[in-house]
This record gives structure tokens, sequence and C-alpha cells, in this order.
């Protein structure tokens, strides 16, 4: 498969449009490129580096010619439409989450376990932008000490919810920013937006996902079983909040890990200088989203020893959630099937 026939569903939305970028800046050598979404964004022309590209209706799409699928089109429509293009000889790599606990789905997050590329059967799943982006950090420290226990607490970008999200704040900033002695003292107005509980432009919400079972929401869960299957670590203790910040594009996570042996700073700087995809930064540089915005590596600051317990790592991470958190991941996993098709 040394030049795939690629497609990208969902390639008018964030996440999607975001595919299209990278798989052009990156070079995969492709023979032919197809852009699916909805039936609202049909007939549009996209100018690629392949030609101009008309968007065609997914509902009637026929699956057959592709060689790789790119799916960002949400959990319903991978759902229905991800099988079809597998059972067309397509290898679909789905951001969604609507496979990602499957155990037949393998769940990669490029640079940290791609050995589980070769064990797919026509899907792997993206990982949770949340996951990939505290992976960067934890799976070169759990293959080097074994992690046991982490709690992480999430900060989370509006472009999680996509366009949508990033709307929602624009306006929001805009309209409560009108008074901002009403933000300090109290009486501000609703701004009008619904898409979250609670405002979210001069805010923090405690609140990323929808609420499930033990009131944890279902963000907050998919940070536990993501990083057991990606870690291959069935045991390893999660304890999750995900907050939603009012910050564009770059999700964050401070976290605290325990592993089987102590592990010092000094040992964890130098896994974490040497793993690949991301940047640690020293103490005088404090990594931000307005850092990772628009860069593939995600960033690694504030490492520093546990207190309350000795032996373990405190840390933080933060990505852009729009490509290593989704998107670049997405065109990594393709180039590693590709490669692992390559005649020896």
């Amino acid at each position: 498969m040394s030049k795939p026939r690629v497609t990208i569903v969902g390639a008018t939305g964030a996440v999607g449009t975001t595919m299209l970028d990278i798989l052009t800046t990156r070079g995969m050598d492709v023979s032919d490129l197809r852009l699916m979404a909805s039936s609202r964004s049909a007939g549009r022309v996209v100018p690629t580096k392949w030609g101009d590209v008309t968007v065609e209706d997914l509902e009637n799409a026929d699956p057959a010619g592709t060689d790789i699928a790119l799916f960002s089109a949400g959990g319903a429509r991978s759902t229905e439409h991800a099988p079809k293009f597998a059972a067309a000889g397509a290898v679909v790599i789905d951001n969604s989450s609507a496979f990602r606990m499957d155990d037949s789905v393998p769940l990669v997050v490029a640079d940290v376990n791609n050995h589980a590329v070769a064990n797919h059967q026509g899907i792997i799943a993206n990982p949770n932008c949340t996951t990939m982006t505290v992976m960067m950090a934890a799976g070169p420290l759990h293959k080097a000490a074994g992690l046991e226990r982490m709690a992480a607490t999430s900060y989370q970008s509006v472009s999680g919810s996509g366009q949508t999200g990033m709307d929602v704040l624009a306006h929001e900033i805009d309209v409560l920013g009108k008074d901002r002695e009403l933000l300090a003292t109290g009486g501000w107005s609703e701004p009008g937006s619904d898409l979250y509980s609670r405002p979210i432009g001069f805010n923090v919400l405690p609140h990323a996902g929808n609420f499930t079972e033990l009131g944890y929401t279902d963000e907050e869960w998919k940070l536990v079983n993501e990083t057991r299957k990606i870690l291959e670590a069935p045991e390893a203790l999660v304890e999750p909040t995900c907050v939603r910040v009012p910050v564009m594009v770059g999700h964050g996570i401070s976290a605290t890990m325990h592993f089987s042996r102590p592990i010092d700073v000094d040992e964890a700087m130098a896994v974490l200088a040497a793993a690949p995809g991301a940047q640690l930064w020293d103490d005088t540089k404090v990594p931000t989203p307005l850092d990772s915005a628009g860069i593939d590596d995600v960033l690694i600051g504030r490492v520093r020893p546990t207190l309350g317990e000795p032996g373990g790592i405190s840390l933080w991470t933060v990505g852009d959630n729009l490509r290593k958190g989704a998107a670049l991941n997405a065109v990594q996993i393709a180039e590693l099937v590709v490669s692992s098709r390559e005649p020896a």
C-alpha cells in the first residue's frame, strides 16, 4: 500500500479539516483522495494538494475503492458506516468513541503503543483527546517503571465540542465582557447559550461530558478505561476529574502518578526528554494551551516529586486537541498501517 487511496469522513468539521491539512503537510503519498460529510456539506468543492475534490454525501457514498478511511463524523455515523468501509476492504481509523472499548479494536496512541496496530480487523480507534495528551507522558513512564496509580484532572478547551464550542466561547466572552464589574460583584445575566450546563465565558466548568454512573462523566470514564487499554494495564487505578475551561484550543492535564517502583525526578526527566512526539519544558518555561496550539508535539512541564507519598511523579501535559488529540494521531496511525504493508 505504497500509495493508498484515502477517504476523510466528516471532512468539513473541525477535526476533518485538520486531518486534510495534516495529510497534506506530512507528505503521505496518496494516490486518490475522497472527502465525505453530511448532506449539508455535500457538493462543496474543496481545493487540495490532489486537485479540487467534491464533498460526497456519506449516506449515499460507495465505500469501495478506499484503502484508508479517516473517520471524524461522530459515534452514530461511525457505528453505521465504519463497518461498511471495513467490509469493502478499507482500514478505518475512527476518531469517535464508538469502538474504543471493543476488545477486537486496537486503541492506539502513535509513539506509545504502535504495536497494537498489527492486531486490527479493519477498524482502529483513536483515543479521546484528553487521554491522548496525558498518554504522551504516562506511556513512556509506564514502560520505564509500570504505572499503578494516576490521579488526573483535565483542563479541556471548548474546541473539544467542535466549532460550536468555539463559537459559544467567543459569544459569551463578548456578552459577559461588556460589564466587567458584574463579573466581579455578581448580577451578570445568562449569555443566552445552552451548549454547556453553565456559562463557559470567564468561567471554569467542572463538568465535561455527560454524567453517568457514580457521578462521573463519560469523559472521566474514558480517561479511566482508555488508559488501562492503551497501557495494557487493566489493574491501573485512575482517579479522574474533567474540567471545561475558557480556552479555544489545547487540552491540559495535571497528573500525579505512582509506579511499581519509586522513580525520581532525574529519571523521569530523562525518560520524558527521550519520548517521541513530546517536548519537555523545564521550570523556566511553563507550557500552556496557547503554546501548544497549532503544533504536533505534546508539551510536558512542571515535573516534580510527589510530597504526600514519596516515590511518584506529578507533572503537567498540554496538547492541541485537534491535532495530536485527534487528527494528527489518526494520520500517524494511517502511516503505521501503510508502513506495515510495505514489502520487506
